[in-house]
This record gives C-alpha cells, structure tokens and sequence, in this order.
C-alpha cells in the first residue's frame, strides 16, 4: 500500500549554507523594516483623512509590533546561526512523499529524513 508521508529535510551546515542561510535571513529582515515603513505611512495617510481615529493608531501599532517582533525572531536565529558548529544538521524543511507501507513491517521505518549538504542529497535514513 502507498500512502503520503511528511519527510523531514536537513540541511548540513557548511560554510556555504551558512552564508546562504544568513543572506535570507538578512533579506527577511529587510523586507520587514520595509513593511513597518510602509505601515507607518499608511498610517499618517489614514490620520489625515481621519485625525481622530485611535482604532486606525490600534491597528497599525499591532501590525507594526508584529512585524518587529519577527525582525527580532529572525536576528536571534541569525545570531544562533552564526554560533552553530559546522557539519550540524539543521531542520529545513518538511515535504510529502508517497512511501511503501507493507504488513509486518516496523512503523517507526517508516519514518525518513533526507540529508542535504550544500544542495546535494548525501543521506536518506
């Protein structure tokens, strides 16, 4: 019997990974900075069209305490990344496979992991 199965992909740290790990996340983190400049103008737009507007202040300063609060998540990963010895194995991601389900057969053998070291599949357990 075949049936869908979440997979979990690490990733192998290497220098190469780093970087590219510390890139997206410095990306991720300008793409924030853009977003709560962004609320911020929407905001003083709708308090001119409204100036007693404290729902439309309420609103904004939420989404804008959102945005910091995952700009500061993301710095701390960053800041974990950097401290991370090379060759651990970081959760990526997790993707759905189709797999081979028999009777008799160990549950737990059932469960994989791919491994990844800078984009090659080294390892499937």
């Amino acid at each position: 019997m075949k049936i869908l199965q979440s997979v979990t992909v690490k990733q192998v740290l290497t220098e190469a990974t780093r970087k590219s790990i510390s890139n997206r996340y410095m990306q991720e983190i300008q793409q924030l900075e853009k977003e709560v400049q962004q609320l911020q103008f929407e905001e003083r737009k709708q308090l001119k069209n409204h100036p007693s507007g404290s729902e439309i202040k309420s609103f904004f300063r939420k989404e804008v305490i959102n945005k910091l609060e995952k700009q500061k998540l993301i710095e701390f990963q960053l800041d974990q990344l950097h401290i991370l010895p090379l060759e651990t194995e970081i959760k990526e991601q997790e993707v759905t496979a189709v797999v081979d389900v028999e009777i008799g057969q160990v549950w737990e053998s059932a469960n994989k992991t791919i491994i990844v070291k800078d984009g090659i599949v080294v390892d499937i357990r």
